[in-house]
């Protein structure tokens, strides 16, 4: 974790130009260090203690499917993840010094669990013989998870990333290239290997802990493999002219077809679409030369997947339980389809990944769509709802809302509130990792903001700070309305490999919970039955017929409105705007204010563009109405120092630029619904530095807000209010 010298990067800042023609409306960030000051508005370890984690505090599964402390198995826990995906290129990881100063930092920030990412690509980065692992690397990463640990910040930890795996003489450790991950359902060999990954690393003992990593109490979750779905594997490493499906998968697939239809003739009775030279009695049965050929054969290829993957999970699963571990297994982390629900089925969690604007690297040429999040009624997050189990624990080990786009503030509004909502478990925002301790590090990945590089972007931390108070400190309740989707099994899978829950239907997130559940355990409840003839309206109804859902609920989806049932969030497709209304938390993210939002103690009476403005309590178990301190939370957009784009529209990417990071200046005018003896407003550096107030009254609290402060742009301000 070395920076440069804090005068040399301050030169930097103070020589570089922004875009040419953008002088007036970009403004570069002076802040250099990033590390939290000990009691400072953005300083939540007292706000938000962590716990000691031992075996009464180990995390379970309670009886509703929730996080709980082993304690307290009904009282369910918000865990607020930190994504620790180092490679070389962003540092790798930290020395030991280092380590200590960004755990406490993550405790600071808010974090009380960690998702550790491509582990095995950074021990065996460089190393020649499989198993290899770097001696320096090992002992940073056991230092680290000591560290985490005594900071009250759980494990999360892939058993496999890098489809590279552990063996030696590879230089692609981060590519998608390899076939670890396909050949661990097929291959004995295979299997082999990843479980002496698994005794080499998780089973070694931990000589800073002085307990091997499997049996800790702070590791709650493995993920077996990170997205090791088979269709999904096959589509990532197809490439033009190649068939869809690896040669691989043949053999198999015919044998299980061999299973099922026994015969030839039974076969293409069922299929009615066999080839002449196609033998069940030779395994001379094609896999699908088109993966978007829908059809009897990809309804068996997906039945296929499934069975295999249930079982390659539970064979990998039974490993880690024979090796010590007791805590929750998880897999099949990303693709929100009906195929991959179903191998989901059995596990103990489900975990899943998800993206707004996806990017596909860092090259020039890599393109997004610029498009907001709000507009599509946030898809990304209904995707994965949609593929929770009800009854288990639900992780996000993933999510992003993408730099560059321009909307990306609305992730730290639109993910947080609607998790709580849901009552999920974990949230992670991906990235190299979420925080630094400085700009400027001299690491490839750190020289600039990139897509998957979090830490370094003002908009994706202001949103992080919003996700703390919202979601992990529970500002926004839980739905009280569960809207279960059916699942017969095998007979929900048609003959589209792709087919995921409609989302016409999936819109109901936005309302209340929702997930899978087993079709005999339906019980007269309102729900989504198969098939998925109903519509939202239906569902609606229903509930309101049972006066389960307030009548005065205003959703509609006709309009593009969208209301939790819970009456805190409001969601206006049309106009780009989530609302959201809690004792403690108010926000608002729009794309335009052509009137003003009215959030019950904050009003946002007009802006001169599109963001993210949120106002949170910070006296604790003080309300907004009662609270003295309140931090104010302001993000636009933030580009680098000379970015260029290949067109107007800035969907695709010439050249990232460099530091410093360029905030876009921007001004909301507020009020609040109190009257105050005294009130002022304090700009707030990133690093938590109170400075000066930039306004200040008495009487009614009202105030323009500008992002661009007598100390340089920031995200953060501080409003202290005093009662006559």
């Amino acid at each position: 974790m070395k920076s440069w010298p804090v005068a040399l990067l301050a030169a930097l800042i103070s020589c570089a130009a922004p875009p040419a023609g953008a002088s007036d409306q970009w403004v570069p960030v002076r802040d250099v260090s990033l590390e939290v000051q000990p009691g400072s508005p953005l300083d939540f370890s007292s706000l938000l203690p962590n716990t000691v984690i031992d075996a009464e505090h180990r995390l379970v599964a309670g009886p509703d499917g929730r996080l709980a402390f082993a304690l307290a198995p009904e009282k369910p826990v918000r865990m607020l993840c930190a994504s620790l995906a180092w490679s070389p290129a962003s540092g790798g990881f930290p020395d030991h010094q280092g380590a200590d100063r960004y755990a406490r930092q993550l405790a600071m920030h808010g974090y009380n669990i960690a998702r550790l990412h491509f582990v095995d690509a950074s021990l065996m980065a460089g190393r020649e013989k499989d198993f290899d692992f770097d001696p320096e690397t090992l002992d940073r990463v056991h230092y680290l998870l000591a560290a985490l640990k005594r900071n009250g910040i759980y494990w999360i930890i892939d058993g496999l990333s890098s489809p590279r795996g552990a063996y030696g003489g590879h230089g692609d450790r981060w590519d998608a290239n390899g076939d670890l991950k396909l050949r661990l359902h097929l291959d004995d060999a295979a299997f082999a290997h990843w479980r002496t990954l698994q005794q080499k690393f998780l089973a070694r003992v931990n000589p800073y802990t002085g307990i091997a990593t499997i049996r800790d109490d702070a590791l709650a979750v493995v993920i077996l493999a990170n997205e090791n779905g088979i269709e999904f594997d096959s589509l990532v490493h197809e490439r033009p002219g190649d068939p869809a499906y690896r040669e691989a998968l043949a053999a198999p697939f015919n044998r299980w077809l061999a299973g099922r239809y026994r015969t030839t003739e039974a076969l293409a009775e069922a299929w009615g679409d066999l080839g002449a030279e196609e033998r069940l009695e030779a395994g001379s049965v094609r896999l699908p030369a088109n993966r978007y050929e829908d059809g009897p054969r990809m309804r068996d290829l997906q039945a296929f997947f499934t069975e295999t993957e249930q079982a390659s999970a539970e064979r990998m699963s039974r490993a880690l339980r024979d090796l010590g571990y007791s805590g929750l297994i998880s897999t099949y982390n990303n693709w929100p389809t009906v195929q991959t629900a179903l191998s989901r089925r059995d596990l103990d969690a489900v975990t899943m990944n998800t993206y707004h604007d996806w990017v596909g690297g860092y090259s020039p040429g890599a393109t997004l769509t610029q498009a907001s999040s709000l507009a599509d009624g946030a898809n990304y997050m209904r995707m994965i709802a949609a593929a929770r189990w009800l009854g288990k624990p639900f992780i996000v080990s993933e999510y992003d809302h993408l730099f560059w786009n321009r909307y990306r503030y609305e992730a730290g509004l639109v993910m947080p509130a609607y998790a709580a909502l849901q009552g999920w478990d974990v949230l992670c925002r991906h990235g190299h990792g979420p925080i630094v301790l400085a700009y400027g590090e001299p690491y490839p990945h750190k020289r600039q903001m990139l897509p998957y590089a979090i830490a370094l972007d003002p908009v994706a931390r202001a949103g992080e700070t919003l996700a703390a108070l919202a979601f992990r400190r529970g500002d926004v309740a839980t739905s009280a309305v569960t809207i279960p989707f059916a699942v017969r099994g095998a007979a929900d899978l048609g003959e589209d490999m792709q087919a995921r829950e409609p989302e016409r239907l999936t819109e109901l997130a936005l309302v209340g919970r929702i997930g899978l559940m087993a079709d005999e355990r339906f019980d007269g409840e309102v729900g989504v039955m198969q098939p998925r003839a109903q519509g939202a309206r239906d569902i609606l109804d229903a509930l309101r017929g049972e006066a389960v859902l307030p009548s005065d609920n205003r959703t509609d989806s006709e309009r593009g409105l969208h209301q939790s049932d819970t009456g805190e969030l409001l969601l206006d497709r049309r106009s780009g705007q989530l609302r959201l209304s809690t004792p403690r938390t108010e926000a608002a993210a729009f794309s335009s204010l052509r009137e003003p939002v009215d959030l019950g103690e904050m009003r946002i009476e007009q802006a001169d563009g599109n963001g993210l403005v949120a106002l949170s309590a910070l006296d604790a178990g003080k309300a907004l109405a009662t609270s003295r301190r309140l931090l104010l939370i302001f993000a636009t957009d933030a580009h680098n120092t000379g970015m260029v784009f290949r067109d107007s529209e800035e969907k695709i990417i010439e050249d990232f630029g460099e530091l410093p990071v360029l905030i876009r200046k921007g001004y909301v005018d507020l009020t609040l619904s109190r009257s105050a003896a005294r009130w002022k407003v304090s700009p707030v550096g990133l690093d938590g530095t109170v400075y000066p107030p930039v306004d200040q009254g008495s009487g009614p609290v009202a105030f323009r807000l500008s992002n661009d402060t007598p100390y340089g742009p920031t995200t953060y301000f501080l409003l202290e209010v005093e009662e006559g």
